[in-house]
């Protein structure tokens, strides 16, 4: 039983403690290339966020890890078959419910762990902190957190490429198939280069842009490079959930 995980806490546990910051880890469940499980977004939440947790517990940071959820934002991926979406409209409704209990409970911290590249919470997150003034609410994507260059070979891509696969090496090797069975996650990019250049954007249709799903060449992922890598970005995301929850929210600025 880890004090950190409300799935895994009896009501005993939870009465009696006073949480500082509560934090909601959200994946998708979509394909990953012919190699890594469409489960992939929600194991590196799962993993991250607990080993984050442990890392902020042990500092003294009362933080609790609310259940994962297993579904994003695939509006580009309707014809692949059983990606599963959430609009954002109902990602609004399952975070006021969420929040709505929180502030009941006067945790007044809460942060989104984002695993999921076409999750965008921003707007909400504006949105809900007009509807609960008194609520900290911020939200984060652990993949923006590192410098891809310190630990992979691979750079390009952001979908079941080296940095992914190299994760899951580690996190759920069992549910990694041979590499030489992956495809090589070549993008097809935009042929309007304005797009590329990162000032103007639209949703990626994802079979017409990638044969195998992926985008970025999985190919010299290893578990050591995932295993460096998850150590970096718990040791950075528990640091955060530490200042998150010692910080006075009514004095955040200098």
């Amino acid at each position: 039983m880890r004090p950190f995980i409300l799935a895994e806490n009896t009501w005993t546990e939870v009465k009696k403690t006073e949480y500082e910051l509560a934090v909601l880890p959200w994946g998708a469940t979509e394909a990953h290339n012919y190699h890594l499980p469409y489960g992939t977004d929600v194991i590196e939440a799962d993993h991250i966020a607990a080993e984050s947790a442990r890392i902020a517990w042990e500092k003294g940071a009362k933080v609790i890890v609310l259940p994962t959820i297993p579904f994003g934002v695939n509006t580009g991926q309707s014809d692949i078959k059983l990606d599963i979406n959430l609009n954002p409209t109902t990602q609004l409704a399952i975070l006021d419910n969420v929040i709505q209990v929180l502030d009941r409970f006067n945790i007044r911290r809460f942060m989104i762990l984002n695993s999921h590249g076409g999750n965008d919470f921003k707007v909400l997150v504006r949105e809900l902190g007009l509807r609960y003034p008194k609520m900290f609410i911020c939200t984060s994507n652990w993949f923006h957190s590192f410098n891809k260059s310190d630990f992979f070979d691979e750079i390009r891509g952001d979908h079941a490429d080296e940095m992914e696969t190299s994760l899951i090496l580690h996190l759920a090797p069992h549910l990694v198939k041979p590499l030489n069975e992956a495809g090589d996650g070549r993008e097809k990019k935009h042929r309007i280069k304005e797009f590329s250049e990162g000032w103007v954007w639209a949703e990626r249709k994802w079979s017409k842009i990638s044969e195998d799903t992926g985008t970025g060449n999985p190919k010299k992922a290893t578990k050591e490079k995932g295993e460096r890598a998850f150590k970096a970005i718990t040791e950075k995301m528990g640091a955060l959930m530490v200042k998150l929850a010692q910080a006075d929210i009514d004095d955040l600025y200098e």
